[in-house]
């Protein structure tokens, strides 16, 4: 039987508790042991329900748990490093939700506590490990879509609750942070650059002060990005790739629901009407599950974690420079 890694959850988020505490249970190489919260009978209701064996009334209490090897860090943007940190210098593994920090600085903190402590961290990005974004990038490098030019995105929500943790600024909430983060990851890893420059145009909510609408223009050594993200428009998401002979259009890029199987569509240009797609289906599957058996066997083997550290630095530089941009309303470039 197989040495599963054993985890502690930071928090009862409904993102760990709906998603990713059942999604890992179900895998190979993951076991969820514990869940802390600073409320204890909310741990005590949601570990009952999920069939989790050990509840902690404090973060603290399961970090000094030996039998914890790993930490999920689902908690608020801005108590991702605090909490990384000390889970790392507990000498825990730690998988922590996006983005990793709340700005490039805060990145690179975590960068010195990792080389320092010696364990693995990761920022939770779960669709790039995701089959569909898998054989994305390999037809893109195969040059299936040609010279790969362009890139364009969607990604948007509506929630108009002042009391969400999403629309607060000061826990780094807003549509950038909580969503546009996704378009500028994808970009980066199928590009497989860095963008040279950055330019942003924001709307921020009158009373919330977050960002609800936010475009962006990612300008890479090789092509354009463009994307939109928002908070208070219709729900709706799409990731296009247009190259010098075909177009990728991946049907649900960011939510791949595990009900049912994903799609990306192939585009040799042959038609605008469609005749000349190509439908390329991927069994269903479980990100989450995914996410969590990659990084727990990269614990348990010694190997390498499927995305490094220095990816959510540079993922946080982009973002960092396209706020910038909405500020100076010039191109801004990335800074590490």
């Amino acid at each position: 039987m197989r040495d599963k890694v054993r985890w502690g959850v930071l928090g009862a988020a409904n993102i760990a508790v709906q998603k990713v505490i059942p999604a890992m249970q179900r895998g190979e190489w993951s076991e969820i042991v514990g869940l802390a919260s600073r409320k204890v009978e909310k741990a005590r209701g949601a570990a009952r329900a999920l069939g989790v064996p050990k509840v902690y009334g404090s973060y603290e209490e399961l970090l000094a748990d030996g039998e914890i090897e790993a930490v999920y860090n689902p908690l608020p943007n801005h108590l991702h490093v605090p909490w990384t940190t000390r889970a790392a210098e507990a000498g825990k593994h730690v998988l922590c939700e996006k983005p990793i920090g709340m700005s490039v600085a805060e990145a690179k903190e975590l960068l010195a506590v990792r080389d320092r402590t010696g364990v693995k961290i990761q920022e939770a990005f779960m669709v790039r490990t995701h089959p569909q974004w898998t054989a994305t990038l390999e037809l893109v490098r195969a040059g299936r879509v040609g010279e790969l030019r362009a890139a364009a995105g969607f990604f948007s929500y509506f929630n108009r609750d002042p009391a969400n943790i999403r629309n607060r600024l000061e826990t780094g909430g807003g549509a950038l942070m909580d969503i546009g983060c996704y378009p500028v990851t994808v970009s980066r890893l199928v590009f497989g650059e860095e963008p040279r420059r950055c330019l942003g145009l924001v709307e921020r909510d009158p009373e919330m002060s977050t960002d609800r609408l936010t475009s962006a223009v990612l300008d890479f050594p090789s092509g354009q990005a463009v994307f939109t993200c928002a908070t208070q428009l219709v729900p709706y998401q799409r990731m296009q790739f247009f190259g010098t002979r075909g177009r990728i259009e991946v049907e649900i890029p960011f939510n791949a629901p595990t009900d049912r199987p994903t799609r990306i569509f192939i585009d040799d240009g042959s038609d605008i009407f469609g005749s000349g797609v190509e439908v390329r289906e991927f069994d269903t599957c479980d990100q989450y599950t995914i996410q969590g058996d990659l990084f727990s066997r990269a614990v348990r083997e010694g190997g390498e974690q499927p995305i490094p550290l220095e990816d959510a630095l540079k993922n946080m530089a982009a973002i960092e420079a396209i706020f910038r941009s909405a500020e100076s309303g010039k191109w801004e470039a990335p800074q590490c």
